[in-house]
Formats: structure tokens, C-alpha cells, sequence
């Protein structure tokens, strides 16, 4: 299927705290990205989950210390939000950047985010296409 945007659109998936969610609602909405989803999921990345759901709160108190024989410390999977939102490819690094400055604590958990080429969008009341279905 052949795109039929004027510009390129790209969804961004970022995996971030779960406390972090008003603050980066309201940071991505003051700079004009108001539509997105958010998502409760749980994950885990390198560390597996070492740490615990205290890492997850407050990453400042670092229990990861390598040792998994605490059941206490050691979880499977870790609770998050999921945010997605598609954007101009144009303002991707603008949301990026956002993104970053918001959720970056320098801990394990900070997240990840996910850049993905949309091929169609379509508004389902108007039949708006492109970026007219995402603004």
C-alpha cells in the first residue's frame, strides 16, 4: 500500500514510570501534542525487573545490586505506562527531546521509546487521511 501523506507521520512508543505520566502529559500538551494513548503494561528490561517495585518509585534509593536471591528485590515484571502518539515526522525530535527531559532520572527503568513509520491514518467519523486525521 502506496502512503497517501503530503509529509512522512511517525508514531512514537515510549515505555516510561508509571509516576511519570502527568508530567509528561502536560509537557507534551503545552508544546501542542495533545493526542495520545496511554497504556498500563508491565515489562521488564536488562536488569529483569532487579529492584522491585521500590527501584520503580523512587530509582534514587538503587537496589539493584546484581543479587536476584531476595524475592522481595526481584520481580518478573515491572509495572508501566505505554504512551503512544503519532507526529509529523517533522516534530519528532521536538517530542523526543520532550519525552527525555521529562522521564530521564540517570536509573535503571527510565524507559525506552519507539520510533515507527505510520503508512495510513484515517479518521473514521470524516475520512479525514494523513495529517489531517491527526490534527
Amino acid at each position: 500500500m502506496e502512503s497517501k501523506f503530503e509529509e512522512n507521520v511517525v508514531e512514537v512508543i515510549a515505555i516510561i514510570r508509571r509516576h511519570k505520566i502527568q508530567e509528561t502529559k502536560e509537557a507534551l500538551s503545552k508544546e501542542g501534542f495533545d493526542q495520545m494513548t496511554f497504556y498500563s503494561v508491565h515489562g521488564r528490561g536488562r536488569q529483569k525487573g532487579r529492584g522491585g517495585l521500590a527501584n520503580e518509585l523512587d530509582p534514587g534509593l538503587n537496589l539493584i545490586t546484581g543479587k536476584s536471591d531476595i524475592a522481595d528485590n526481584d520481580y518478573s515484571f515491572l509495572p508501566k505506562r505505554m504512551l503512544s502518539l503519532a507526529v509529523k515526522e517533522d516534530d519528532l525530535d521536538k517530542v523526543v527531546k520532550i519525552l527525555i527531559q521529562v522521564n530521564k532520572t540517570g536509573h535503571y527503568g527510565d524507559g525506552k521509546i519507539f520510533v515507527l513509520p505510520v503508512r495510513l491514518v484515517e479518521r473514521i467519523r470524516t475520512a479525514e487521511e494523513g495529517l489531517y486525521a491527526i490534527s
